[in-house]
Protein backbone atom coordinates (compact mmCIF):
# COMPACT_ATOMS: atom_id res chain seq x y z
CA UNK A 1 0.00 0.00 0.00
CA UNK A 2 3.06 2.28 -0.10
CA UNK A 3 1.87 3.63 -3.47
CA UNK A 4 -0.70 5.63 -1.53
CA UNK A 5 2.01 8.01 -0.39
CA UNK A 6 3.11 8.80 -3.97
CA UNK A 7 -0.24 10.50 -4.65
CA UNK A 8 -0.39 12.39 -1.38
CA UNK A 9 -0.11 15.83 -2.99
CA UNK A 10 -2.43 15.28 -5.96
CA UNK A 11 -5.60 17.39 -6.05
CA UNK A 12 -7.49 14.64 -7.84
CA UNK A 13 -7.02 10.98 -6.97
CA UNK A 14 -8.59 7.85 -8.39
CA UNK A 15 -8.90 4.68 -6.33
CA UNK A 16 -9.71 1.80 -8.63
CA UNK A 17 -11.37 -1.52 -7.81
CA UNK A 18 -12.02 -0.92 -4.12
CA UNK A 19 -14.26 -3.34 -2.28
CA UNK A 20 -16.70 -1.44 -0.05
CA UNK A 21 -19.53 -2.20 2.35
CA UNK A 22 -22.84 -1.33 0.62
CA UNK A 23 -24.64 -0.39 3.85
CA UNK A 24 -21.78 1.96 4.78
CA UNK A 25 -21.47 3.49 1.31
CA UNK A 26 -24.12 6.04 0.33
CA UNK A 27 -24.15 5.41 -3.43
CA UNK A 28 -25.73 3.24 -6.08
CA UNK A 29 -23.51 0.18 -6.15
CA UNK A 30 -23.15 -2.94 -8.28
CA UNK A 31 -24.28 -6.28 -6.90
CA UNK A 32 -22.41 -7.43 -3.82
CA UNK A 33 -20.17 -10.48 -3.90
CA UNK A 34 -20.56 -13.49 -1.61
CA UNK A 35 -18.84 -11.57 1.20
CA UNK A 36 -21.39 -8.76 0.88
CA UNK A 37 -18.84 -6.37 -0.65
CA UNK A 38 -19.26 -4.32 -3.82
CA UNK A 39 -16.40 -3.35 -6.16
CA UNK A 40 -16.28 0.32 -7.11
CA UNK A 41 -13.98 3.14 -8.12
CA UNK A 42 -13.66 6.18 -5.84
CA UNK A 43 -12.74 9.65 -7.09
CA UNK A 44 -11.26 12.12 -4.59
CA UNK A 45 -11.04 15.83 -5.42
CA UNK A 46 -9.66 18.53 -3.13
CA UNK A 47 -9.85 16.17 -0.16
CA UNK A 48 -13.48 15.17 -0.69
CA UNK A 49 -15.16 12.20 -2.31
CA UNK A 50 -16.35 13.36 -5.73
CA UNK A 51 -17.76 10.12 -7.12
CA UNK A 52 -18.32 6.48 -6.21
CA UNK A 53 -19.27 3.81 -8.70
CA UNK A 54 -18.10 1.17 -11.15
CA UNK A 55 -16.11 1.99 -14.29
CA UNK A 56 -15.21 5.61 -13.62
CA UNK A 57 -11.76 5.39 -15.25
CA UNK A 58 -12.82 6.64 -18.68
CA UNK A 59 -13.83 10.06 -17.38
CA UNK A 60 -10.70 10.73 -15.34
CA UNK A 61 -8.03 11.36 -17.94
CA UNK A 62 -4.54 11.26 -16.45
CA UNK A 63 -5.56 11.66 -12.79
CA UNK A 64 -3.18 9.82 -10.45
CA UNK A 65 -4.57 6.49 -9.47
CA UNK A 66 -4.06 3.87 -6.83
CA UNK A 67 -5.03 0.37 -7.94
CA UNK A 68 -6.58 -1.33 -4.92
CA UNK A 69 -7.07 -4.53 -6.90
CA UNK A 70 -10.08 -5.62 -4.89
CA UNK A 71 -8.77 -4.63 -1.48
CA UNK A 72 -11.29 -3.46 1.12
CA UNK A 73 -11.77 0.28 1.74
CA UNK A 74 -13.59 1.21 4.94
CA UNK A 75 -14.96 4.36 6.58
CA UNK A 76 -13.18 5.64 9.68
CA UNK A 77 -14.24 4.07 12.96
CA UNK A 78 -16.59 5.44 15.63
CA UNK A 79 -15.71 4.31 19.19
CA UNK A 80 -18.76 4.84 21.40
CA UNK A 81 -17.49 3.71 24.82
CA UNK A 82 -14.00 4.41 26.18
CA UNK A 83 -12.26 5.61 29.36
CA UNK A 84 -9.44 7.88 28.27
CA UNK A 85 -9.18 9.48 31.72
CA UNK A 86 -8.02 6.22 33.33
CA UNK A 87 -6.07 4.69 30.44
CA UNK A 88 -2.43 3.61 30.77
CA UNK A 89 -2.19 3.43 34.56
CA UNK A 90 -1.59 -0.34 34.73
CA UNK A 91 2.19 -0.13 35.38
CA UNK A 92 1.60 1.91 38.53
CA UNK A 93 -1.83 0.43 39.45
CA UNK A 94 -1.82 -3.22 38.37
CA UNK A 95 -4.65 -5.64 39.04
CA UNK A 96 -3.02 -9.08 39.01
CA UNK A 97 -6.27 -10.68 40.21
CA UNK A 98 -7.94 -9.44 37.04
CA UNK A 99 -11.38 -9.22 38.61
CA UNK A 100 -13.91 -6.39 38.76
CA UNK A 101 -13.78 -5.58 42.48
CA UNK A 102 -9.97 -5.44 42.47
CA UNK A 103 -10.11 -3.13 39.45
CA UNK A 104 -12.46 -0.75 41.26
CA UNK A 105 -10.17 -0.64 44.27
CA UNK A 106 -6.99 -0.14 42.22
CA UNK A 107 -8.49 2.72 40.19
CA UNK A 108 -9.88 4.44 43.30
CA UNK A 109 -6.49 4.30 44.98
CA UNK A 110 -4.61 5.55 41.92
CA UNK A 111 -7.15 8.32 41.32
CA UNK A 112 -6.73 9.58 44.88
CA UNK A 113 -2.93 9.57 44.67
CA UNK A 114 -2.10 10.51 41.09
CA UNK A 115 -4.87 12.05 39.00
CA UNK A 116 -3.72 15.64 38.77
CA UNK A 117 -4.76 17.70 35.76
CA UNK A 118 -1.31 17.22 34.22
CA UNK A 119 -1.40 13.45 34.72
CA UNK A 120 -4.89 13.07 33.23
CA UNK A 121 -4.06 15.39 30.31
CA UNK A 122 -0.97 13.44 29.27
CA UNK A 123 -2.70 10.08 29.42
CA UNK A 124 -5.70 11.41 27.48
CA UNK A 125 -3.41 12.80 24.80
CA UNK A 126 -1.56 9.49 24.53
CA UNK A 127 -4.87 7.66 24.14
CA UNK A 128 -6.16 10.03 21.47
CA UNK A 129 -2.94 9.82 19.48
CA UNK A 130 -3.34 6.04 19.50
CA UNK A 131 -6.98 6.16 18.39
CA UNK A 132 -6.16 8.66 15.65
CA UNK A 133 -3.28 6.57 14.30
CA UNK A 134 -5.55 3.52 14.06
CA UNK A 135 -8.28 5.33 12.12
CA UNK A 136 -10.89 6.56 14.61
CA UNK A 137 -12.86 9.70 13.73
CA UNK A 138 -15.16 9.96 16.76
CA UNK A 139 -14.96 8.79 20.35
CA UNK A 140 -17.03 9.02 23.53
CA UNK A 141 -15.28 8.71 26.87
CA UNK A 142 -16.70 8.20 30.34
CA UNK A 143 -15.13 10.57 32.86
CA UNK A 144 -14.82 9.46 36.48
CA UNK A 145 -16.85 12.16 38.29
CA UNK A 146 -16.60 11.59 42.02
CA UNK A 147 -15.65 14.19 44.61
CA UNK A 148 -12.83 16.60 43.77
CA UNK A 149 -11.88 14.63 40.66
CA UNK A 150 -14.96 15.94 38.87
CA UNK A 151 -13.54 19.47 38.79
CA UNK A 152 -10.09 18.23 37.79
CA UNK A 153 -10.92 15.96 34.84
CA UNK A 154 -13.71 17.85 33.06
CA UNK A 155 -11.67 20.95 32.17
CA UNK A 156 -8.87 18.67 30.97
CA UNK A 157 -11.30 16.81 28.72
CA UNK A 158 -12.75 20.05 27.36
CA UNK A 159 -9.26 21.26 26.45
CA UNK A 160 -8.53 17.96 24.69
CA UNK A 161 -11.80 18.18 22.76
CA UNK A 162 -10.85 21.62 21.42
CA UNK A 163 -7.29 20.57 20.66
CA UNK A 164 -8.55 17.56 18.66
CA UNK A 165 -11.43 19.33 16.92
CA UNK A 166 -11.42 18.47 13.22
CA UNK A 167 -9.44 15.27 13.82
CA UNK A 168 -11.48 13.27 16.35
CA UNK A 169 -14.96 14.35 17.44
CA UNK A 170 -14.96 13.91 21.23
CA UNK A 171 -17.88 13.44 23.59
CA UNK A 172 -17.96 12.70 27.32
CA UNK A 173 -20.34 11.28 29.89
CA UNK A 174 -19.88 11.47 33.69
CA UNK A 175 -19.35 8.19 35.52
CA UNK A 176 -20.17 7.33 39.13
CA UNK A 177 -22.25 4.71 40.94
CA UNK A 178 -26.00 5.27 40.67
CA UNK A 179 -26.20 5.83 44.45
CA UNK A 180 -24.35 9.14 44.01
CA UNK A 181 -27.24 10.47 41.92
CA UNK A 182 -29.24 10.74 45.17
CA UNK A 183 -26.69 13.18 46.61
CA UNK A 184 -27.78 16.75 45.74
CA UNK A 185 -24.28 18.21 46.13
CA UNK A 186 -22.78 15.55 43.89
CA UNK A 187 -25.38 16.15 41.20
CA UNK A 188 -24.92 19.91 41.43
CA UNK A 189 -21.19 19.43 40.79
CA UNK A 190 -21.83 17.04 37.89
CA UNK A 191 -24.44 19.28 36.30
CA UNK A 192 -22.14 22.28 36.59
CA UNK A 193 -19.19 20.48 35.00
CA UNK A 194 -21.20 18.86 32.20
CA UNK A 195 -22.87 22.17 31.38
CA UNK A 196 -19.77 24.35 31.67
CA UNK A 197 -17.67 22.11 29.46
CA UNK A 198 -20.08 21.64 26.60
CA UNK A 199 -21.28 18.09 27.10
CA UNK A 200 -24.93 17.13 26.75
CA UNK A 201 -24.85 13.67 28.32
CA UNK A 202 -25.56 12.29 31.79
CA UNK A 203 -24.81 8.82 33.04
CA UNK A 204 -24.01 6.47 35.89
CA UNK A 205 -23.08 2.87 36.60
CA UNK A 206 -26.31 1.04 37.42
CA UNK A 207 -26.86 -2.12 39.45
CA UNK A 208 -29.61 -3.45 41.70
CA UNK A 209 -29.14 -0.87 44.43
CA UNK A 210 -31.98 0.15 46.78
CA UNK A 211 -31.43 3.63 45.32
CA UNK A 212 -31.64 2.50 41.70
CA UNK A 213 -35.10 3.84 40.82
CA UNK A 214 -34.63 7.07 42.77
CA UNK A 215 -31.24 7.68 41.19
CA UNK A 216 -32.53 6.96 37.70
CA UNK A 217 -35.54 9.22 38.22
CA UNK A 218 -33.20 12.08 39.19
CA UNK A 219 -31.03 11.55 36.11
CA UNK A 220 -33.99 11.23 33.76
CA UNK A 221 -35.55 14.39 35.19
CA UNK A 222 -32.34 16.38 34.84
CA UNK A 223 -31.77 15.10 31.30
CA UNK A 224 -35.34 16.08 30.39
CA UNK A 225 -34.90 19.54 31.92
CA UNK A 226 -31.62 20.14 30.09
CA UNK A 227 -32.42 18.35 26.84
CA UNK A 228 -29.49 15.99 27.39
CA UNK A 229 -28.94 12.35 26.43
CA UNK A 230 -28.21 9.46 28.80
CA UNK A 231 -25.38 6.92 28.80
CA UNK A 232 -25.29 4.16 31.42
CA UNK A 233 -22.95 1.37 32.48
CA UNK A 234 -25.46 -1.42 33.07
CA UNK A 235 -25.34 -4.76 34.89
CA UNK A 236 -21.63 -5.39 34.39
CA UNK A 237 -22.02 -8.53 36.45
CA UNK A 238 -22.42 -12.30 36.32
CA UNK A 239 -25.33 -12.02 38.76
CA UNK A 240 -28.47 -13.21 36.98
CA UNK A 241 -30.52 -11.01 39.33
CA UNK A 242 -28.81 -7.88 37.99
CA UNK A 243 -31.68 -6.42 35.95
CA UNK A 244 -31.23 -2.68 35.94
CA UNK A 245 -31.43 -2.77 32.13
CA UNK A 246 -35.09 -3.63 32.47
CA UNK A 247 -35.64 -0.81 34.98
CA UNK A 248 -34.01 1.72 32.62
CA UNK A 249 -36.17 0.58 29.70
CA UNK A 250 -39.33 0.71 31.81
CA UNK A 251 -38.53 4.21 33.04
CA UNK A 252 -37.77 5.44 29.53
CA UNK A 253 -41.16 4.15 28.38
CA UNK A 254 -43.02 5.50 31.40
CA UNK A 255 -41.53 8.96 30.98
CA UNK A 256 -41.64 8.90 27.17
CA UNK A 257 -38.06 10.09 27.26
CA UNK A 258 -37.20 11.91 24.04
CA UNK A 259 -33.43 11.83 24.14
CA UNK A 260 -30.99 9.11 23.17
CA UNK A 261 -30.12 6.41 25.70
CA UNK A 262 -26.99 4.29 25.29
CA UNK A 263 -26.51 1.36 27.65
CA UNK A 264 -23.18 -0.45 27.91
CA UNK A 265 -22.12 -3.92 29.04
CA UNK A 266 -25.50 -5.51 30.04
CA UNK A 267 -23.51 -8.68 30.80
CA UNK A 268 -26.03 -10.39 33.08
CA UNK A 269 -28.66 -10.39 30.31
CA UNK A 270 -26.78 -13.23 28.60
CA UNK A 271 -27.11 -15.43 31.70
CA UNK A 272 -30.82 -14.97 32.31
CA UNK A 273 -33.47 -17.44 31.24
CA UNK A 274 -34.82 -17.18 27.70
CA UNK A 275 -38.22 -15.81 28.72
CA UNK A 276 -36.78 -13.25 31.13
CA UNK A 277 -34.18 -12.09 28.61
CA UNK A 278 -36.79 -11.88 25.85
CA UNK A 279 -39.03 -9.65 27.96
CA UNK A 280 -36.14 -7.30 28.75
CA UNK A 281 -34.98 -7.21 25.13
CA UNK A 282 -38.50 -6.37 23.99
CA UNK A 283 -38.65 -3.50 26.49
CA UNK A 284 -35.24 -2.23 25.34
CA UNK A 285 -36.42 -2.24 21.73
CA UNK A 286 -39.69 -0.48 22.56
CA UNK A 287 -37.83 2.14 24.61
CA UNK A 288 -35.45 2.87 21.73
CA UNK A 289 -32.32 2.03 23.70
CA UNK A 290 -29.00 1.53 21.95
CA UNK A 291 -26.67 -1.15 23.35
CA UNK A 292 -22.89 -1.21 23.21
CA UNK A 293 -21.05 -4.44 24.03
CA UNK A 294 -17.40 -4.32 25.10
CA UNK A 295 -16.11 -7.70 23.96
CA UNK A 296 -12.46 -7.45 24.93
CA UNK A 297 -12.82 -5.97 28.41
CA UNK A 298 -15.78 -8.12 29.43
CA UNK A 299 -14.18 -11.29 28.11
CA UNK A 300 -11.23 -10.35 30.33
CA UNK A 301 -13.15 -9.41 33.50
CA UNK A 302 -16.23 -11.57 33.69
CA UNK A 303 -16.25 -15.05 35.25
CA UNK A 304 -12.66 -14.70 36.40
CA UNK A 305 -11.71 -16.93 39.33
CA UNK A 306 -8.15 -17.83 40.26
CA UNK A 307 -7.20 -21.26 38.96
CA UNK A 308 -10.55 -21.82 37.23
CA UNK A 309 -11.24 -21.66 33.50
CA UNK A 310 -14.03 -19.19 32.68
CA UNK A 311 -17.33 -20.75 31.66
CA UNK A 312 -18.81 -17.88 29.62
CA UNK A 313 -17.62 -15.02 27.46
CA UNK A 314 -18.89 -12.12 29.54
CA UNK A 315 -20.64 -10.31 26.70
CA UNK A 316 -24.32 -9.44 26.34
CA UNK A 317 -27.00 -11.01 24.11
CA UNK A 318 -26.08 -8.83 21.14
CA UNK A 319 -27.47 -11.17 18.47
CA UNK A 320 -30.90 -11.25 20.13
CA UNK A 321 -30.92 -7.51 20.71
CA UNK A 322 -30.16 -6.77 17.08
CA UNK A 323 -32.80 -9.25 15.91
CA UNK A 324 -35.35 -7.37 18.06
CA UNK A 325 -34.50 -4.11 16.29
CA UNK A 326 -32.17 -2.60 18.90
CA UNK A 327 -29.35 -0.41 17.59
CA UNK A 328 -26.25 -2.36 18.65
CA UNK A 329 -22.53 -1.70 18.49
CA UNK A 330 -19.17 -2.70 19.99
CA UNK A 331 -16.44 -0.46 21.38
CA UNK A 332 -13.00 -0.36 23.00
CA UNK A 333 -13.78 0.29 26.68
CA UNK A 334 -10.69 0.38 28.93
CA UNK A 335 -7.06 0.38 27.82
CA UNK A 336 -4.09 -0.66 29.96
CA UNK A 337 -5.74 0.01 33.27
CA UNK A 338 -6.92 -2.25 36.13
CA UNK A 339 -10.13 -3.13 34.26
CA UNK A 340 -8.28 -4.32 31.14
CA UNK A 341 -4.53 -4.82 30.97
CA UNK A 342 -4.37 -4.57 27.17
CA UNK A 343 -5.96 -2.63 24.31
CA UNK A 344 -4.88 0.40 22.28
CA UNK A 345 -8.13 2.10 21.19
CA UNK A 346 -7.76 0.27 17.90
CA UNK A 347 -11.26 -0.35 16.58
CA UNK A 348 -9.90 -2.76 13.99
CA UNK A 349 -8.80 -4.94 16.89
CA UNK A 350 -12.17 -4.48 18.59
CA UNK A 351 -14.01 -5.50 15.41
CA UNK A 352 -11.67 -8.43 14.80
CA UNK A 353 -12.04 -9.75 18.33
CA UNK A 354 -15.76 -8.97 18.40
CA UNK A 355 -16.23 -11.25 15.41
CA UNK A 356 -14.63 -14.09 17.37
CA UNK A 357 -16.18 -13.45 20.78
CA UNK A 358 -19.72 -12.54 19.69
CA UNK A 359 -19.84 -14.44 16.37
CA UNK A 360 -20.39 -11.26 14.36
CA UNK A 361 -20.06 -13.11 11.09
CA UNK A 362 -21.98 -14.93 8.36
CA UNK A 363 -22.77 -12.36 7.20
CA UNK A 364 -19.76 -10.28 8.23
CA UNK A 365 -21.03 -7.30 6.25
CA UNK A 366 -24.29 -7.34 8.16
CA UNK A 367 -22.42 -6.66 11.40
CA UNK A 368 -20.08 -3.96 10.10
CA UNK A 369 -22.50 -1.26 11.22
CA UNK A 370 -21.48 -2.11 14.81
CA UNK A 371 -18.22 -0.14 14.39
CA UNK A 372 -19.32 2.46 11.86
CA UNK A 373 -22.78 3.95 11.39
CA UNK A 374 -24.58 2.39 14.38
CA UNK A 375 -22.36 4.19 16.93
CA UNK A 376 -22.37 7.31 14.75
CA UNK A 377 -26.18 7.35 14.91
CA UNK A 378 -26.15 7.03 18.69
CA UNK A 379 -23.56 9.79 19.06
CA UNK A 380 -25.58 12.01 16.70
CA UNK A 381 -22.73 12.30 14.20
CA UNK A 382 -22.49 12.27 10.43
CA UNK A 383 -19.80 9.58 10.33
CA UNK A 384 -19.30 5.88 9.68
CA UNK A 385 -20.08 6.08 5.96
CA UNK A 386 -18.34 6.67 2.65
CA UNK A 387 -20.39 9.23 0.73
CA UNK A 388 -20.07 11.74 -2.10
CA UNK A 389 -19.46 15.26 -0.83
CA UNK A 390 -17.96 14.13 2.47
CA UNK A 391 -14.31 14.31 3.44
CA UNK A 392 -12.27 11.52 1.88
CA UNK A 393 -11.67 9.80 5.22
CA UNK A 394 -10.95 6.16 4.46
CA UNK A 395 -9.07 3.14 5.74
CA UNK A 396 -7.36 1.23 2.94
CA UNK A 397 -6.62 -2.33 3.96
CA UNK A 398 -4.52 -5.08 2.42
CA UNK A 399 -7.41 -7.55 2.65
CA UNK A 400 -9.67 -8.63 -0.22
CA UNK A 401 -12.29 -10.46 1.83
CA UNK A 402 -13.32 -10.85 5.45
CA UNK A 403 -11.21 -13.89 6.24
CA UNK A 404 -8.16 -11.91 5.16
CA UNK A 405 -9.36 -8.81 7.01
CA UNK A 406 -9.71 -10.62 10.34
CA UNK A 407 -6.88 -13.14 9.96
CA UNK A 408 -4.28 -10.40 10.50
CA UNK A 409 -4.24 -7.21 12.60
CA UNK A 410 -4.09 -5.00 9.45
CA UNK A 411 -1.07 -3.22 10.84
CA UNK A 412 -0.22 -2.09 7.30
CA UNK A 413 -3.53 -0.24 6.82
CA UNK A 414 -3.35 3.23 5.26
CA UNK A 415 -5.58 5.84 6.86
CA UNK A 416 -6.66 8.66 4.56
CA UNK A 417 -7.92 11.88 6.09
CA UNK A 418 -9.08 14.47 3.61
CA UNK A 419 -7.69 12.25 0.88
CA UNK A 420 -4.16 12.36 2.29
CA UNK A 421 -2.37 9.42 3.89
CA UNK A 422 -1.65 10.19 7.52
CA UNK A 423 1.84 9.50 8.75
CA UNK A 424 0.92 9.37 12.44
CA UNK A 425 2.01 6.21 14.22
CA UNK A 426 0.84 5.15 17.68
CA UNK A 427 2.96 6.85 20.36
CA UNK A 428 5.70 4.93 22.14
CA UNK A 429 4.84 3.70 25.62
CA UNK A 430 8.14 5.11 26.87
CA UNK A 431 6.61 8.58 26.65
CA UNK A 432 4.61 7.78 29.79
CA UNK A 433 7.45 6.23 31.79
CA UNK A 434 7.71 9.13 34.22
CA UNK A 435 3.98 8.93 34.96
CA UNK A 436 4.09 5.18 35.43
CA UNK A 437 6.95 5.14 37.88
CA UNK A 438 9.32 3.45 35.44
CA UNK A 439 11.92 6.23 35.57
CA UNK A 440 12.51 9.37 37.67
Amino acid sequence: MTAAFSIARAKRIYLSDARVLPAQTAAALPAADRDGLATVDIVIEEGKIAAIGPGLAASLGDAPRLALAGRIALPLFVDAHTHIDKGHIWPRAPNPKGDFDSALAAVADDRARNWSAADVARRMEFSLRSAYAHGTVALRSHIDSVGAQTRVSWPVFAEARERWRGRIALQASPLYAIDFACDPQHMADVEAMVSAHGSMILGAATFMSPDLREGLAILFALAEKRGWDLDFHVDESADMQARSLRVIAEMALERRFGGKILVGHCCSLALQGEDEARRTIDLAARAGLSVVSLPMCNLYLMDRHAGRTPRWRGVTALQELKRAGVNVMIASDNTRDPFYAYGDLDMMEVWREGVRVLHLDFPHAGWASAVFDAPAKTLGLDAGQIRVGAAADLILTGARNFTELFARPQGDRVVLRGGRPQADAPPAYGELDDLEGLRP
